[in-house]
């Protein structure tokens, strides 16, 4: 058991991190009241920015990593400025947000694909090469954790815990977060308190779109490698994790790494003995049909935003 455990560790991890960040970034955007499931949309979004840029700066510093950090930066703008029309919509003209974000996944599908086939003459773009896992020194000869944790590991897990950390402290340890978390639960009191509803809505669809994006980028730059149009229904696959997580930090991170490691069963069990008697298509429905009964189950308990999903409109009391 510890050696199947060793054996797909690392590539759960690589497959949680992009959907940890994404599932934080809606995080953001329900606990100010907006739910965004163009997710998956934004995360096409930010695959395909940062593979253009990445194929573009890589002939020109072929043997740095400068144009991968340069692509998932470029590639969390390009995530802010599309997420803008989904918080206009929302926001300004208090369009349907489930409409609004079936709209987004269905611009970003054919706009990506367009844009590709214009630039570089095909619908996929692929970089030369990504990040390579590393070994951390002095950490990952620590035993158990350091084969777990320190050894085949991406620098952007760091970066993954990094945003998860940062996003505990902004939510619940700033004023800000209080702020921007009351506007998801009673705008209308946050509005009379002098909050300014719409600005914190705004930060919130729009750290989302940062996040998503940067979600889709990551997944280009550790084990994609090529931008193809889609990112495999991770999108919709974060946004279950934020349902199972009960819309908490620590429970999204539960969610995703449940997630991660049950997808990479699936994906790895023909290659692996003690899973290759189970069929493959049981393991790859087995984290839906549990999250389908979580969500059945506690379905009176659930801690979501009160206000999430409804129009604000400053006028009413």
């Amino acid at each position: 058991m510890w050696a199947l455990i060793q054996q797909i560790f690392p590539y759960a991890i690589v497959y949680t991190v992009p959907l940890l960040v994404t599932a934080l970034g809606a995080l953001y955007s329900e606990r100010s009241g907006i739910i965004n499931i163009g997710l998956e949309g934004i995360m096409i979004m930010g695959s395909f920015s940062g593979a253009i840029t990445i194929y573009k700066l890589q002939d020109v510093w072929p043997n740095s990593t400068l144009p991968l950090w340069i692509g998932l930066l470029v590639a969390a703008i390009a995530g802010i400025l599309f997420s803008l029309l989904h918080a206009f919509a929302c926001i300004n003209l208090n369009a349907d947000q489930t409409i609004s974000g079936t709209a987004i996944n269905m611009m970003a599908a054919g706009i990506t694909v367009f844009l590709a086939r214009t630039i570089v003459g095909s619908g996929n773009v692929r970089i030369r090469t990504g990040f390579t896992p590393i070994d951390i020194p002095v950490l990952s000869s620590i035993p158990i954790i350091g084969d777990l944790f320190f050894k085949k590991t991406y620098v952007t897990t760091w970066l993954a815990l990094v945003i998860l950390l940062v996003t505990i402290f902004l939510l619940y340890k700033t004023p800000f977060g209080m702020r921007l978390r009351s506007c998801g639960e009673h705008p209308q009191a946050s509005d009379a308190a002098g909050i300014n509803v719409y600005h914190m809505r705004y930060f919130g669809v729009l750290a989302s779109g940062a996040l998503a994006s940067l979600g889709g980028a990551i997944i280009l730059v550790t084990y994609s490698g090529e931008f193809t149009g889609n990112v495999a229904g991770l999108g919709f696959l974060s946004l279950a994790a934020l349902i199972f997580g009960q819309w908490k930090p620590l429970g999204i991170l539960g969610a995703t790494l449940f997630f991660g490691f049950a997808s990479t069963m699936a994906n790895v069990s023909q290659v692996i003995p003690a899973l290759a008697t189970i069929p493959p298509v049981l393991l790859k429905i087995f984290p839906y049909v549990v999250t389908l009964f979580v969500l059945v189950l506690f379905s009176k308990s659930s801690q979501a935003p009160k206000a999430e999903g409804e129009p604000f409109d400053s006028g009413k009391r």
